[in-house]
């Protein structure tokens, strides 16, 4: 047990960890061999002395059948073992690997930087995807009159240099639109349905800041646009009615995600964004593409989507009536109940963790588990669209 001690606190020194890590060392003393796991620190981290002979785990995370296989072996060994199905909060020190400055007290009462767009027609969506590892991060505005811009992102860190080393401005405005040259390459020119006010949710940004996805066109479609030329790349047929609504889920490497559609036919249709090739579909080439699945079960216009691959949920909201839980197999799982004064939702936004927030006409915010339980609602005065 001592060497068993040692070894385990060399690892922990070796990965920086001292009092949240999350290792699993399983011994069989039968063939004295050691096969060490490592799973990164991303969503749950469980609290637990230092040093570690065997890591806490969360059963939220691993299927229960796993363990029900696993503890008979390792009740043999003398080793403690501490299990529990508490998620816990992600650790301020897992954000700071990505946004350093976010918990500094400056940082949370100085504005580092304004944008200002020589259009005079209102910021209706921004994209910020600026993690580390991109090609091209950038921050990507779109105006109500559809003038996109790609600000260029240098971080933070030109923010912090004092002394010698010149200063740096964390975001660069899109040369072409400051210029006002070239500013056609900025400019999507299609129509759309006279019907269509421009919104957040009409616009969808790829993880590569390379095209941008836009719906509400009169003839029922949504479109993909190049970012670096603004030229038309696909044009996707699917639904009866116009599409009023976009989302796209997390990620996957290589660019790959989900993108959702809500349409005024009272359907959401999942598709599929093969990132290697750039297109809706995955046989890039074919004049028609077919959605994943067909979301069905409201009555009304859907007006907000919203889709998480990693718990395999879609969730969506219409002009009238309650939202709804589907599967991404296209199966309706559950509805979720608001408060009385709550009516036509405006904008959802889901999260890896388990929550949903639902922003309603009249300032009205409710949060739900996606279990449908509603843990919290308030109401505030502002406006917000």
């Amino acid at each position: 047990m001592l060497e068993l001690n040692i070894f385990a606190s060399f690892l922990a020194n070796c990965f920086q960890v001292q009092s949240k890590a999350t290792f699993f060392l399983f011994l069989n003393l039968n063939t004295a061999s050691i096969l060490f796991l490592t799973f990164s620190m991303f969503s749950y981290f469980l609290p637990f002395p230092s040093p570690v002979l065997l890591a806490a785990t969360n059963l939220d995370c691993f299927p229960q059948l796993f363990f029900c296989l696993l503890l008979p072996f390792l009740a043999t060994l003398p080793l403690s073992i501490h299990l529990s199905c508490r998620p816990s909060p992600v650790p301020e020190q897992y954000l700071l690997l990505q946004t350093p400055l976010m918990f500094t007290e400056q940082m949370q009462q100085d504005v580092i930087m304004v944008l200002k767009f020589p259009s005079n027609s209102p910021v209706t969506h921004v994209a910020a995807n600026t993690q580390p590892g991109l090609t091209s991060p950038a921050i990507i505005t779109v105006t109500a009159n559809r003038l996109f811009s790609v600000n260029k992102w240098h971080g933070l860190t030109g923010h912090q240099n004092t002394g010698e080393q010149q200063y740096q401005l964390p975001v660069e405005i899109d040369p072409l639109i400051a210029s006002n040259v070239g500013s056609h390459r900025r400019q999507i020119s299609d129509l759309l349905d006279q019907s269509i006010q421009i919104s957040s949710q009409c616009f969808v940004i790829t993880a590569d800041n390379r095209f941008i996805l836009l719906c509400g066109f009169w003839d029922k479609s949504f479109r993909v646009y190049s970012t670096d030329t603004g030229k038309l790349t696909q044009i996707v047929f699917g639904h009866r009615d116009v599409v009023t609504c976009l989302a796209r889920s997390e990620s996957y490497i290589g660019g790959d995600c989900y993108v959702l559609t809500g349409s005024r036919d009272a359907t959401l249709l999942l598709w599929y964004w093969n990132g290697k090739h750039s297109s809706i579909g995955e046989s890039p080439g074919t004049e028609f593409t077919t959605p994943r699945a067909i979301l069905t079960g409201h009555d009304y216009e859907v007006t907000c989507v919203s889709v998480c691959a990693e718990l395999g949920l879609v969730i969506s909201g219409c002009k009238e009536g309650p939202c709804l839980i589907h599967s991404m197999n296209g199966d309706l799982l559950r509805t979720l109940e608001a408060t009385e004064n709550c009516l036509r939702p405006r904008l959802i936004q889901s999260s890896t963790e388990g929550h949903c927030m639902i922003y309603y006409d009249k300032g009205q915010f409710c949060l739900f588990s996606v279990n449908g339980k509603l843990l919290r609602h308030m109401q505030v005065e502002d406006s917000i669209k």
